[in-house]
């Protein structure tokens, strides 16, 4: 296979941008099908498949994802790196999903800072999904490196799925980000499905704001939006979401999140029902872990550090 890292445009640290490739999109050569990889704002390696289409838009501010009606089984990867020091990236992808499509896309950003200047990138994904197409969607941020610069992430995701469409979203921060704002808005139609489910860790003086913002317009339609998230140290997570039933239509809402130390956790959740058989449930949970799981661990020799790693891991699985 080609180097991930080609001659179109020499990354500035190879062996970061690889690593950092494995972590958030779990590649480590170039990968099959479609594809788009960008470093530090521009592309260093995209292909287009017989079914899938990336398309550059102008100035180098995103692309476009065109997958023809009744494709099966194709994987799209897009994932962004930055390693660079006091640089911000902001990119605009827009997906068009044929009607009866089902496809699986792996996104995800990384950020390299080793400098004293502020990293950032801002990824906003919109998504045309199509009658009866199916969307699998993993986005995974994470953020590393000795400098005291700042790592900073905001995904934005708009979803508008047609009737019997189904989009699932995995979104996971997996540590190093120092400040993110999540935001996902969607709209549905007659059957169509939304699911979202969001894993967030966050340590030291980190801040993790989740906005979610749903309108069940069709018939039918459901949401179910679970988050799941650890803070630590003295971070701060906020946790918003936002359902609409204006139908005869299900959503649910929920979040647990695991407190520690002198961190801090806010959640509120809102449901707004418009419509008589709208069916509509939230949920919110926070607190620490529990002592006789610690003690129950630590009767099989792990230490108390350890048994706590251990119960994170297993509630972010």
């Amino acid at each position: 296979m080609k180097s991930l890292v080609n001659e179109e445009r020499p990354a500035k640290s190879p062996s970061i941008v690889k690593k950092i490739l494995h972590t958030i999109a779990d590649i480590s050569d170039t990968p099959k099908g479609a594809y788009n990889i960008r470093v530090d704002g521009k592309s260093i390696g995209r292909q287009s498949s017989r079914n899938i289409e990336i398309r550059p838009k102008e100035k180098g501010m995103g692309i476009e994802i065109y997958v023809k009606p009744g494709t099966k089984g194709e994987f799209v990867h897009i994932p962004v790196v930055v390693d660079e020091s006091g640089f911000a990236d902001i990119v605009y992808n827009d997906f068009f999903i044929g009607e009866d499509a089902d496809v699986d896309i792996v996104a995800g950003c990384g950020i390299h800072n080793d400098g004293t200047h502020l990293s950032q990138h801002d990824g906003i994904h919109t998504f045309y999904v199509g009658k009866g197409a199916k969307v699998r969607y993993v986005e995974k941020h994470y953020g590393e490196g000795n400098g005291s610069g700042e790592r900073v992430l905001n995904p934005v995701t708009v979803v508008h799925l047609d009737e019997d469409s189904y989009l699932e979203m995995e979104t996971v921060q997996i540590e190093g980000v120092d400040s993110t704002k999540r935001v996902t808005k969607g709209d549905l139609k007659d059957r169509a499905q939304l699911v979202i489910r969001e894993k967030i860790m966050t340590s030291g003086k980190q801040h993790a704001t989740t906005e979610f913002e749903v309108n069940l317009n069709g018939v039918d339609c459901s949401a179910n939006l679970i988050s799941r998230s650890v803070a630590k140290g003295d971070s701060f997570q906020a946790f918003y979401s936002k359902i609409d039933g204006n139908n005869a239509c299900a959503g649910h809402s929920e979040c647990d999140a695991i407190i520690m130390d002198q961190a801090c956790v806010k959640a509120v959740p809102e449901i707004t029902a418009n419509h008589v058989d709208a069916s509509l449930i939230h949920e919110a949970a926070i607190g620490k872990i529990a002592g006789e799981q610690i003690t129950k661990l630590m009767t099989l020799g792990l230490s108390q550090k350890d048994a706590e790693a251990e119960i994170v891991r297993g509630f972010l699985k």
